[in-house]
Order: structure tokens, then C-alpha cells, then sequence
């Protein structure tokens, strides 16, 4: 029975099954409450003394009984309820059902919402805010609706996953979309998003590709793989039409080659993937176990030793003024010899201590010539507490942080390599400053000072590093940076010589080899932080602070990427900074998990609370993502200045006395 009762006569029952709560989701239910009114009655059943037990609604009567004490909603409020009755095992049941339920909105639904909310004449961040969402996620579910409307309609119905719609979304155009969901709808194989994503990118693939070189040319047709071939093409540059067909007898190749690898090793697991490195997806939730590189053997040593000596002999010829040419020449050959023979000596793969392959597993990756490649680096699925090699970031005042905030020296990279994508983007927009930037350090390398670490590895080569395989999962400034590189225009590389496709290159106009210069350059920059130590570059300080850069606009924190990789001490410092110490009470208490999750919300900005907070915390990021604003670098220039003159003072008086 329905009935209207008082809110003072509501009270929460024992018997509800909801024992767990969300600080901010709460907070954004009562605000919700606040500006719409309750949506959905609650479920009571008649208690002692004409009071009414809340069953199944409690997070609603909390909400409500709040608005009352502040005097939102008067004790009187009348709040229509469903009056149930019966014994106690089927009212908890009901309260247990009425929780199981409800359904959350299809991704589809969503997004026609939205959609039809934005053409009303709403903004996207109105929406988000009238919603308690991010903004990202306003424009991830908008960009659903331009799907073709036949994903669309499979994503609605849920044949398709929300992973797989986005898939299709990796580029917008629909008839591609259409085309690939199209072939995709008879497969007999399974179909992942990486799948479809590689589809719709890539209409055929060429014989050279690495996953047609793993499956072979007989393979392919006697599973039913169709080729298209031209007049002059050849087993590598035939096209290979079905892509879905070939990616499923790729990943069974894999598997094979996995299976057999893990027993050659001696290891617990190994995955494969059908990419060429090990994605940051791929390791999330693992830990890297430790492992050195295997000691030289005494013969080794000696070899290297010997090298060594080669080395400085053949050396000692290119720097003797009157050696001639040809001296000079076999020298160069010589050295490059030696050079390559003390690498192979040096480089040596880490090795894996027996005792810690029962449970270790590594990744095998296919090579870009098509071959089955363990990568040498080993993980766990369980926890391992290891010195990571701890670095001490730097504050703004130039204190040392205190030991319970120092971050991981794999933390560091992987910020290191976001902070440098952020400034490579930007860069790459700039191709004026790109083309200063390098004409000045081909120019000052002749006299570059060996105790300054370079700020770039402008001799062409792309810089690599400090994290092997790691990419910023869905980082903005990571997409940008792919985007900008596929707009480029490459019809330049058809040219059979490399006269010809300079030619060719020269004959673009100047936005497109702009834009190819704003590239080649942003890709040699490498990772810095803005810390003291080895990731500390004050180029790319003065660099940042030309491109007025903000990196909040780039980079958010996250439980991932930040708030679950250091210590509680450090997550509250952040709230102080963005909330005060009203803040940092009310999160004080709570586990770390629990601490990074709401810290993650509060720092997108998707939270009930004051603007100014909201503001502040939108606009935080930690000191060592900062960019230096050009004030900071003027000053940092200024205080060099009074220190080359304070030491120029003091050897003139010393010479005085």
C-alpha cells in the first residue's frame, strides 16, 4: 500500500541489506534530492510506537533527514512510501530485491539522452554537472551517438559491448564502421575490441605484417583467408583481406608459442599479445619481481677487458692530428667493431631466481618481424613489497619531501613519460619554436656541457623510455599525440629512392612539412619531471613556460596512475590543498583504497562541493607535474646569474689578496 508519511516518523531498519555507503555519492544523492524532489518512494514496514522502519530506501531517508537539519526540508515533509508487511525473512528479501533491481541505463540510452539534452541547448559541462559526471564522460558517451547507427543499435540491444562500441569509434568514419560490423557478423571466431579496432583502422593488411609473416601464406587460405593481388605486387606487399580471420589465427598462434615458452622456462604463466611491446594495461594489477643481469663469467670479463683496451688504441688514431685518411677510416670501422662486440658483453637480459618461477609469469610479444618474442621482464599476481629504488621528489620550497611520501622510482617514470608526452604536444603545435629548439642544439652540440643531461635526442632518433612498454591508458595528451601523428601527410613515402621521396616531401606545402617538423622534433623530447636528480631537464622547464603550459588540462590523478601508488600522508596533503583541514577530516580515517578511490572523484572535479574547492582541486596536480610558469624561469636565470657573479667576487678577491 502506498501511503504519505511524515519524515520524523521514518527511521532506518536493522534488517536492511545495504551495510556500505559512498561519502560524495551520498553527497551527490542529497543534492539530487535537493533540486529534483525524491524519484523513488521508499519501502517501510510498521514499527514500535507509529514509527516506520525503512527497509529498503536508506540511503534516501539519510539523504532526507540531512536537507532536514539544515533546514532544506521541514520535519513535517510528507515522503510517499510502500507500506509492506509479512515476516521478517521476506522483508529482508524484499530489501534485498528492491538493491538487485535496479538496472543501470544502458551505455545507448545514455547517449541519446545526452545527446537530446545538448541539442536542447545544454553545454557539455552543464550536463555533467547537473549529473555529478566528468566531463569526459559526457563526451565519451556523445561520441557514441555518432556512431553508425547499426552499432549503434547492436551497443542498445547489447549484442555488442560498451568496449567494443568504442572500438568501432576509433575513427569517424561510419561506412568503415558499418562495413567492418558488417564481415564481422558471420565469424565463426571470437571477436575482441582490439579486433575490431584494428579493422577499422586498417581496411587490409599486407603479407609483411607481422601477424600474416606468424600465421604463414598456406595457413591463411586453408582457413578460408582471401589475397588480393596487383600486377606487380609480391608476397609482402599482397593484401590480405580478412583481417578478423587472420587476428584469430594469430592469437591461437600465440597461445602455442606461449604454452610452449612457459614450459621452456620453467614459468608459471605466459600471455601473449599480438602487439610488439607490453601495453600498461597488460601489467596492470601485476608486480615486477626482482631480477638482475647475469654475472660475467671470468672469460667474459677478460673479453671485455681486452675491448676495452682495443677501444682506447683504435680511439687514440681519430684523435692524432696526423693520421690521414685512410687511417681514419678503417679506425671508424674498427671502433664501430669493437663498439657492437662490448654491447653484446654488456647487455645482458636479467635472469629470474629459481625459486621465484613457481609463481612468476612474463609476456610474449610478436616482433616486428613476425616472431614470437619473450619480453625479459618478470611479474607476479601476488604483492611483492621490494626496494623499487626510491627517489626523494622535490617541493616547490626545495625541502626534501619527508620518507613517508618519497615515490617509487617506477611511479616517477611513468609520470616523467606523461609529463613529457604533454610537453610534446604541445611542441608539436608550435613548429616555429620546434625549429629554434632544434636548429639550437644541433648547433650548441659541439659545445655542449657533458655535465648537463641533454634535453632531447635530436640526432632523429625517437626517445625511448625510462618504462619499457608503458602507455598512459587514455591519457588525453598520449591520444593527442596518435592523432596529430595520423593526420600527417605521408604520400611522400610512395617514392621508390630516398631522392625521390625527398622530392616528394619537398613538394608539400608548408602546413604539412610544419606539422612534420612540429613531429620529428615533440618525438625526440625525453621524460623529465620537475624535480632535482636525474629526471630534473630545465629546458624543458623553459619550454613549458613558452607554451604556457597547464597541466591540469592534461592530466588528472588517479587511483591508478597516482593516489594508489603513494602513501596515504601524500593523498591527504593533496586534499588539504585543495579542501583545508575540513577535508582532510572527513577522508582522514579511511582506508587507502577507499582514500584513493574518493580522492580520484574529488580531483575530476565530480563532487558536491564549494567552487572555490571544486577549483582548487581541479586545477591540482603534484609539484613534480608542474611546468614552470615564465616568472619561475626568469628567477631560476636570475639566481644563476648572482651566483656566477657571488663566485667571480670571490676569485678576484682571492687574487687581490
Amino acid at each position: 500500500m502506498i501511503q504519505s508519511i511524515p519524515l520524523k516518523k521514518l527511521v532506518p531498519s536493522p534488517r536492511n541489506v545495504r551495510k556500505s555507503s559512498d561519502v560524495l555519492a551520498d553527497l551527490q544523492l542529497r543534492a539530487d534530492i535537493a533540486a529534483r524532489g525524491l524519484l523513488q518512494n521508499l519501502v517501510v514496514r510498521k514499527g514500535k510506537r507509529g514509527k516506520f522502519e525503512v527497509e529498503a530506501g536508506g540511503r534516501r531517508l539519510t539523504a532526507l533527514q540531512a536537507l532536514a537539519e539544515e533546514g532544506t526540508l521541514p520535519d513535517t515533509h510528507e515522503v510517499t512510501c510502500l507500506v509492506i508487511e509479512g515476516e521478517e525473512s521476506e522483508v529482508r528479501e524484499a530489501s534485498l530485491a528492491e538493491n538487485f533491481q535496479r538496472l543501470a541505463m544502458n551505455p545507448a540510452d545514455e547517449a541519446q539522452a545526452f545527446a537530446s539534452i545538448i541539442e536542447a541547448g545544454a553545454t557539455t559541462e552543464n550536463v555533467a554537472r547537473r549529473f555529478g559526471l566528468t566531463v569526459r564522460f559526457v563526451e565519451g558517451r556523445l561520441r557514441l551517438a555518432s556512431l553508425a547507427p547499426c552499432v549503434f543499435e547492436a551497443l542498445a540491444e547489447g549484442t555488442i559491448t560498451l568496449d567494443m562500441a568504442k572500438a568501432y569509434g576509433a575513427i569517424s568514419d561510419v561506412e568503415r564502421q558499418a562495413h567492418v560490423y558488417a564481415e564481422l557478423q558471420d565469424a565463426w571466431y571470437q571477436i575482441t575490441p582490439d579486433t575490431i579496432r584494428r579493422m577499422v583502422l586498417d581496411a587490409t593488411v599486407r603479407g609483411s605484417d607481422p601477424r600474416a609473416v606468424l600465421v604463414g601464406r598456406d595457413a591463411y587460405i586453408a582457413a578460408g583467408g582471401r589475397i588480393e593481388r596487383e600486377l606487380f605486387d609480391d608476397d609482402a606487399s599482397e593484401s590480405w583481406i580478412d583481417v578478423a580471420l587472420l587476428e584469430d589465427l594469430a592469437h591461437k598462434a600465440m597461445d602455442e608459442a606461449a604454452e610452449k615458452t612457459a614450459l621452456e622456462y620453467g614459468l608459471a604463466w605466459i600471455r601473449p599479445t599480438l602487439g610488439n611491446y607490453v601495453s600498461h594495461d597488460l601489467v596492470e594489477g601485476l608486480s615486477r619481481l626482482p631480477c638482475e643481469p647475469a654475472p660475467m663469467t671470468e672469460q667474459e670479463a677478460k673479453e671485455l677487458g681486452e675491448l676495452e683496451a682495443d677501444y682506447d688504441r683504435v680511439a687514440a688514431v681519430l684523435e692524432d692530428e696526423d693520421s690521414d685518411e685512410d687511417e681514419v677510416a678503417k679506425a671508424e670501422q674498427e671502433l664501430v667493431v669493437i663498439d657492437r662486440a662490448m654491447r653484446d658483453l654488456t647487455d645482458r637480459p636479467p635472469v629470474l631466481a629459481e625459486e621465484l618461477k613457481a609463481e612468476a609469469g612474463a609476456f610474449l610479444v610478436l616482433s616486428r618481424n613476425g616472431e614470437p618474442t619473450l619480453v625479459p621482464q618478470y611479474y607476479t599476481e601476488t604483492e611483492v613489497i621490494a626496494d623499487e629504488g626510491v627517489v626523494e621528489a622535490i617541493e616547490e620550497s626545495g625541502a626534501a619531501k619527508p620518507k613517508g611520501s618519497s615515490l617509487s622510482q617506477r611511479l616517477l617514470d611513468e609520470l616523467a613519460t606523461q609529463r613529457r608526452d604533454i610537453l610534446a604536444i604541445h611542441l608539436a603545435n608550435d613548429p616555429a619554436l620546434a625549429l629554434d629548439f632544434m636548429v639550437f642544439t644541433l648547433a650548441d652540440a659541439d659545445g655542449h656541457d657533458w655535465r648537463a643531461r641533454k634535453a632531447s635526442t635530436l640526432v632523429g632518433s625517437v626517445a625511448s623510455g625510462p618504462v619499457t612498454g608503458f602507455e598512459a591508458k587514455d591519457a588525453p595528451a598520449s591520444a593527442a599525440l596518435a592523432e596529430f601523428a595520423g593526420s600527417l601527410d605521408e604520400s611522400w613515402r610512395a617514392g621508390e629512392s630516398d631522392v625521390e621521396r625527398f622530392a616528394r616531401f619537398r613538394a608539400l606545402s608548408d602546413e604539412a612539412r610544419s606539422a612534420w617538423l612540429g613531429h620529428v622534433v615533440s618525438r625526440t623530447l625525453v621524460a623529465s619531471l620537475a624535480c632535482e636528480g636525474e629526471r630534473s631537464v630545465p629546458m624543458h622547464e623553459a619550454l613549458g613556460s613558452l607554451l604556457e603550459i597547464e597541466t591540469a588540462h592534461w592530466w588528472r590523478p588517479t587511483a591508478a596512475n597516482y593516489f594508489d601508488r603513494v602513501a596515504k600522508a601524500r593523498t591527504l596533503e593533496a586534499l588539504d590543498a585543495a579542501g583545508g583541514p575540513e577535508l582532510v577530516g572527513r577522508y582522514a580515517a579511511s582506508k587507502k583504497a577507499e582514500l584513493a578511490s574518493a580522492a580520484e572523484r574529488i580531483f575530476s572535479g565530480n563532487f558536491i562541493g564549494e567552487p572555490e574547492v571544486k577549483e582548487r582541486a581541479q586545477a591540482w596536480v603534484p609539484p613534480i607535474m608542474r611546468f614552470a610558469s615564465a616568472e619561475e624561469v626568469q628567477l631560476t636565470d636570475h639566481e644563476g646569474d648572482e651566483a656566477v657573479n657571488a663566485e667571480e667576487s670571490d676569485e678576484i678577491a682571492e687574487q687581490a689578496a
